[in-house]
């Protein structure tokens, strides 16, 4: 069987429809609809049902849902394990969001280094849904996101739980949104506690989907907006930003997921290295510990 179209099925699984499938493998939809076809030709099954909503699995297509990871996983690794770079006895390819490789597995890569030197590490930045495909494709390894799928075959593990506080450049900045505020999109949970929070805020001139992007506009044009404690640390120390103590703050765990059949030995170091550094990370519990250039009403 073509492993392509095992890959445009579970392409079309994760985004829920055709076209979305389409746009993330960057094809047309009527070559979407060909792989199905051929696919469900040479199983000899329907796969899909397709409606209104989107597409839904049928009770045969649910079945080979799992036999489809597993394929593409098989051939992914495969040619993982053949370029296994001169040098070394094993590879590792691990993703993550670009808020969390800064200042966390930023810091886990010379660590990995350091214990495991025989290892390569390919390094990945990407959002949720490339990382969870990635995951079932067997293009990554390990993947550190947010809001992760649960997904057959993949191990959910939470990793640390950040804190995302209200940070301002204005010293008597106000404890909620107003000029100059950046939106920065945390995910569904956040967006939602956002809004129960702020009912009447009417929307920010500027969003962002990375917060480093947006960290690095408010700090060079002024502004204000909500971020994990651990990315704003510095700065709050350094008095270049505020943190008024009256603005709720909101929780935003992070996860490790990998292959639930993954070699112990390997993963385990990767996984308990991650670990490591998530639990010597300083406490997060309500506002950030020091007190300079904190403003208060």
């Amino acid at each position: 069987m073509d492993t392509e179209l095992a890959r445009t099925f579970l392409t079309v699984i994760a985004a829920g429809n055709f076209i979305g499938a389409a746009e993330r493998l960057h094809v047309t939809q009527s070559t979407v609809s060909a792989r199905i076809h051929a696919l469900e030709d040479q199983l000899g099954c329907k796969l899909f049902v397709r409606n209104k909503a989107g597409t839904t699995l049928t009770p045969a297509g649910r079945q080979f849902e799992k036999h489809a990871s597993t394929l593409v996983r098989t051939v992914e690794q495969a040619r993982h394990d053949v370029g296994v770079p001169r040098g070394f006895r094993a590879a590792l390819t691990v993703g993550g969001r670009f808020g969390l490789w800064e200042q966390y597995l930023s810091r886990w890569l010379p660590l990995m280094r350091e214990r495991a030197p025989d290892v390569s590490v390919r390094a990945e930045i990407g959002f949720e849904a490339d990382l969870m495909q990635g995951l079932v494709e067997g293009r990554l390894d390990i993947a550190v996101m947010y809001t992760p799928q649960i997904r057959p075959g993949l191990k959910v593990e939470p990793l640390l739980e950040e804190k995302l506080v209200l940070v301002s450049t204005d010293p008597a900045g106000r404890p909620e949104p107003g000029t100059g505020y950046v939106y920065i999109d945390w995910g569904p949970e956040f967006y939602a506690r956002h809004n129960a929070s702020f009912p009447d805020f009417i929307g920010p001139a500027l969003t962002a989907n990375i917060g480093w992007l947006g960290l690095q506009h408010i700090l060079e044009n002024g502004g204000s907006g909500y971020f994990p404690v651990r990315l704003v640390r510095r700065y709050l120390e350094a008095g270049r930003l505020t943190s008024p103590r009256e603005a709720p703050e909101f929780s935003l765990p992070a996860y490790v997921v990998y292959p639930t059949d993954s070699d112990p030995e390997l993963f385990g170091m990767a996984l308990n290295a991650m670990r490591d550094l998530a639990a010597a990370e300083p406490a997060q519990d309500g506002r950030p510990t020091f007190t300079p250039k904190i403003w208060r009403k």
